[in-house]
C-alpha cells in the first residue's frame, strides 16, 4: 500500500529519522494557518508547497490547468496562498502519472531546509528493500541524490552502494558506520548519518514495509541529516497487524478499476490494451496475456478471479472490464482444478444473462475437470460466447476478433 509523503514522514519521525517537518493542508486559506504554525515550530520564515499524490517527478511535474510545478519554493508566508491555489485541485502530470496525470487534494507545507550555507549541503539517495535473490534486506544508496536513481544506474552505476543485512540480526553498527564512510562524511554529520541510517532501518523493519525510498537524504550545512522526501510502500500482507497504517490508505489515489476489484475481492492491474482478460490465477494471468499478445491484441487487463471462481466473481470481473472504453473482446481463461469447468460454464452464463446485452466478443477457455461438459453447456447457451478449450483455439478466436 503506497502513503503520502507527509504520512510516511510522520512513520519516519516516530522512530527516530530525522525529516523535512511539514503540515498538510486541503485548501489555500489553510494552507497560510499551517504556514503560521509551521513558523512557530521551526522558525522557517520560507516554505516549500508540496502536492501530494502518489507519484514521483513532482517537482519537474506541470500542473495542467495552471501550468505550476508540483513543488513550488514560498520565499514568504505572503507566497504560500497563491503558490497553493495554481497546486490544489489542479491535475498533476509527471513521468510516473502519464498523460492522464492525478488529481492534488492535498500539500504539504513544509519548511525550507535548504538554509544560508546552501552550498555546504550535500545530498543523498537512499532506500530499503528486499533483495529477493539473497532473501536478505539491502539498503541501497549513492553520493547522486535529488536525481532519477535508474538515470544513475545507467550512467554512473559505480556511484551506487549497496548493504546487503540480515534480517535475523538486523542491522550492525558497523554497517552504518560504512554507509557513512562511502557517502564520504565526516565528524558529525558521519554520526548523523550513521544514527540516519539505524533509525531508517528499524521503521522499515518494523513496519513491515516493502520499500522504503528517501530521496534526497540531505546534510545541511549544520551537519544534520534529515529526509527531504519520503516513499513508503507498506506491505498489505501484514496491515493486518497494523490498523493504524491500514487507515493511512487514501482510496481518491486508487484506480477506480482497481479499487471495485478489491471490494470484490479480486486482483486486478489495470493496462492499456484492448482485450480484456479474467482468469483464475497469476500464472495463468501472465500466459494469457502473453496469447493475446501473440495473437495481435494488447491485454487490457491483468484480473484474478481466485481459484473458486462462481457466478458472482465472474459477474464482477465482466462489470469491471466492460467499464474500460478500450476493451474490443474479453478471454476468460479457466482452469479447472480447484473448481469444475462445468460450474465455472454454468457461473458465465448466469452472469451474462444479468448484465444483458454484452456488444463485445466473448472468448471462453475452460481446460480440466470437466472441461467438455462445460464447452458443452457455453455452445448450447444460446449466447454470443466463443467457446475454447485449448490455448491454440483461444488465441485464434482472439486474432479472429481484434
Amino acid at each position: 500500500m503506497n502513503i503520502h509523503e507527509y504520512q510516511a514522514k510522520g512513520i519516519l519521525k516516530s522512530f527516530g529519522v530525522g525529516i523535512q517537518e511539514g503540515i498538510v493542508a486541503k485548501t489555500p486559506q489553510e494552507a497560510v494557518e499551517v504556514a503560521k504554525k509551521l513558523t512557530e515550530q521551526t522558525g522557517t520564515s520560507w516554505y516549500v508547497v508540496k502536492a501530494q499524490i502518489h507519484a514521483g517527478g513532482r517537482g519537474k511535474g506541470v500542473v495542467k490547468e495552471t501550468g505550476a510545478n508540483g513543488v513550488v519554493l514560498a520565499k514568504g508566508i505572503d507566497k504560500v496562498e497563491d503558490i497553493a491555489k495554481n497546486i490544489l485541485g489542479g491535475t498533476l502530470v509527471t513521468k510516473q502519472t502519464g498523460e492522464a496525470g492525478k488529481k492534488v487534494n492535498q500539500v504539504l507545507i513544509a519548511q525550507d531546509v535548504y538554509y544560508p550555507g546552501e552550498s555546504q549541503t550535500s545530498e543523498f539517495y537512499m532506500s530499503v528493500l528486499l533483495n529477493r535473490q539473497t532473501g536478505r534486506n539491502i539498503i541501497m544508496y549513492s553520493t547522486e541524490g535529488g536525481m532519477d536513481i535508474e538515470t544513475v544506474a545507467e550512467k554512473t552505476p559505480h556511484l551506487i552502494f549497496k548493504e546487503e543485512i540480515d534480517p535475523k540480526v538486523g542491522i550492525q553498527a558497523f554497517q552504518a558506520r560504512k554507509i557513512a564512510f562511502n557517502l564520504g562524511l565526516s565528524g558529525n554529520a558521519f554520526k548523523e548519518m550513521t544514527k540516519f541510517v539505524v533509525a531508517l532501518y528499524t521503521a522499515y523493519d518494523k513496519t513491515d514495509s516493502s520499500m522504503f525510498e528517501i530521496n534526497p537524504v540531505l546534510k545541511t550545512s549544520d551537519n544534520k541529516i534529515i529526509a527531504v522526501d519520503a516513499k513508503v510502500n507498506l506491505d498489505d500482507n501484514a496491515l493486518f497487524r497494523h490498523a493504524d497504517y491500514a487507515a493511512l490508505h487514501d482510496i481518491s489515489e486508487e484506480d477506480p478499476y482497481e479499487l471495485e476489484a478489491k471490494e470484490n475481492d479480486l486482483s486486478l492491474v489495470k493496462l492499456d490494451g484492448n482485450v480484456g482478460c479474467m482468469v483464475n490465477g497469476a500464472g495463468l494471468a501472465m500466459a494469457t496475456m502473453d496469447i493475446i499478445k501473440l495473437s495481435g491484441g494488447e491485454p487490457a487487463n491483468f484480473l484474478d478471479v481466485g481459484g473458486g471462481a462462481n457466478a458472482k466473481t465472474v459477474e464482477a470481473g465482466f462489470r469491471i472490464i466492460l467499464k474500460d472504453p478500450n476493451v474490443k473482446a474479453i478471454l476468460l481463461n479457466i482452469f479447472g482444478g480447484i473448481v469444475r469447468c462445468d460450474r465455472v460454464a454454468t457461473g458465465v452464463v448466469e452472469a451474462y444473462k444479468k448484465i444483458g446485452t454484452i456488444n463485445i466478443p466473448v472468448i471462453v477457455r475452460l481446460q480440466g475437470t470437466n472441461a467438455e461438459e462445460g464447452k458443452e453447456i457455453i455452445d448450447n447457451s444460446g449466447l454470443k460466447v466463443h467457446s475454447a478449450i485449448t490455448l491454440q483455439e483461444a488465441a485464434d478466436l482472439v486474432r479472429q476478433v481484434v
